[in-house]
């Protein structure tokens, strides 16, 4: 028999128009898949509510929607604790406790080791929005996501690999995208290939697939393939792909190791061009002394 909870969480998925699309957001390969949420539209529902009731998840869902616009506007620290306010009305609000998570997430965009980012707090978010709404697949998405920046690869490959089974998913790519991430950073590169190639095929322009796609084929061995597939991942339209720091600094790696040298130097200093200061950019200014 359904629960309460369940119940309240289902109706009220049905009586708004709520947000979840992941996107890239951020750093694209640290947080390829942090999440833009769309505005809430609330509508009539009708039913015996009591006004009670009604009142408090009308100031959840409004807490909800000033918790989207922060996030939207990269003000982390007021999203949170609109969220908060949210969860706190409303502890069965899905769609506040998945926002939550993504913005716990966004804490560790920059810093995966700064003490704002915070990975055990972000899964108890998205476990608690997948409680009161065990069919938000976005919020399967990001546990994922948050497993395997935990090194939990297996407890990851056990939430992603239904999720790429889920025909209802409208984002395929980023299931088997994360699903092959968590393969690759597991040593299971076959698998890794095969996943990371589905996620490309329903996605053609997906970068961040592209790049660890090729780094797949380099510990594999394969460097022809290697390249190509860094390469798809950084010549595209995308504006954000094109600054995808890691693939140049990947790309160079292997033309050094097929004797490209002059190859291997213009990688190195787009990369270096992208940003000097981060820790690939350090890495390519100083590989590129080497090359002099």
């Amino acid at each position: 028999m359904t629960s309460q909870r369940h119940r309240t969480a289902a109706t009220r998925a049905g009586c708004i128009r709520g947000a979840a699309a992941v996107v890239s957001m951020g750093s694209l390969l640290s947080f390829a898949f942090v999440a833009s949420v769309a505005p809430l539209a609330l509508v009539s529902c009708g039913g015996g509510a009591q006004p009670s009731a009604q009142t408090s998840d009308a100031r959840s869902l409004a807490e909800y929607d000033l918790a989207r616009d922060s996030f939207q506007r990269g003000r982390l620290r007021e999203a949170l604790a609109h969220v908060e306010q949210a969860l706190s009305h409303d502890e069965d609000n899905a769609e506040a406790s998945y926002l939550g998570a993504l913005i716990l997430l966004g804490f560790c965009a920059g810093d995966a080791h700064s003490s704002d980012c915070r990975f055990d707090s972000a899964e108890k978010m998205a476990r608690r929005a997948l409680e009161a709404n065990p069919e938000m697949r976005d919020a399967k998405n990001a546990l994922g996501v948050i497993l395997v920046h935990q090194r939990r690869y297996d407890e990851a490959i056990a939430v992603l690999k239904p999720l790429t089974e889920d025909i209802l998913y409208a984002s395929p790519e980023k299931s088997w995208g994360n699903l092959g991430w968590a393969y690759l950073l597991k040593g299971r590169n076959d698998e890794a290939i095969d996943a990371l190639r589905r996620a490309i095929a329903a996605q053609p322009l997906f970068c961040v697939g592209q790049y660890r796609l090729g780094l797949a084929y380099e510990k594999r061995g394969e460097l022809d393939l290697a390249r190509e597939a860094l390469t798809r991942a950084v010549e595209t339209d995308q504006p954000e792909c094109t600054r995808l720091q890691d693939a140049f600094d990947a790309r160079a790696r292997i033309a050094e190791k097929r004797g490209l040298v002059d190859d291997a130097r213009a990688d190195l200093e787009r990369c270096r061009e992208i940003n000097a200061t981060t820790p690939v950019g350090q890495r390519c200014a100083a590989q590129l002394q080497t090359l002099q």
